[in-house]
């Protein structure tokens, strides 16, 4: 049996080496760290790998379960891919052990609570841009595509796919710009 470690952070500014420690001191052979969202798998190419590598008998092991998912959905179908191979889950910090029934039971609840906090957090930003817009002072993301440099590009005689080859932008952005103006 062996001990595998999963350590994450949601965004790049934060920093997964408290989480490597803590896993490394519990006696983790292997801990695998990324930067990138919980609220989906999606892009957690760390965690496909580990998933993918864990045989019967191992136990993969996180500090606290919102590293792993912040959908019910997606810790469920985590857990149930862990079962199916015959790998138990724990957490350092929260009494999670899948191989006992109190650990499974918390694991459902907090996995609730994980998600009713994205949930929440989604819903205060929401609000929050509302308000600016109402305000006039949030006008959304500052372009990307350089307009002007399409115009003049196109003076020039280039063509479209070749203006989005140029720019590195996408070929309909540049039709879309063109027919704008």
């Amino acid at each position: 049996m062996a001990l595998y470690g999963y350590a994450r952070a949601s965004t790049h500014d934060q920093d997964v080496t408290i989480q490597v420690e803590t896993l490394t001191r519990a006696g983790c052979a292997v801990v695998r760290a990324e930067k990138a969202s919980g609220a989906s798998r999606r892009g957690r190419t760390e965690l496909a790998l580990l998933l993918e590598f864990l045989r019967p008998g191992d136990t993969l092991l996180v500090t606290r379960i919102d590293r792993l998912a912040r959908s019910i959905k997606d810790l469920q179908d985590i857990v149930v891919e862990l079962r199916a191979k015959g790998v138990d889950l724990r957490a350092t910090e929260q009494p999670i052990d899948t191989s006992t029934a109190a650990g499974k039971a918390f694991l459902d609840m907090l996995g609730v609570f994980a998600e009713f906090e994205t949930n929440l957090r989604r819903e205060r930003q929401m609000e929050g841009i509302r308000a600016a817009k109402a305000k006039g002072v949030y006008k959304g993301r500052k372009p990307r595509i350089d307009t002007q440099a399409i115009r003049r590009l196109k003076a020039e005689g280039m063509g479209a796919a070749a203006i989005a080859r140029h720019l590195g932008i996408g070929r309909a952005s540049v039709y879309r710009l063109l027919a704008a103006a």
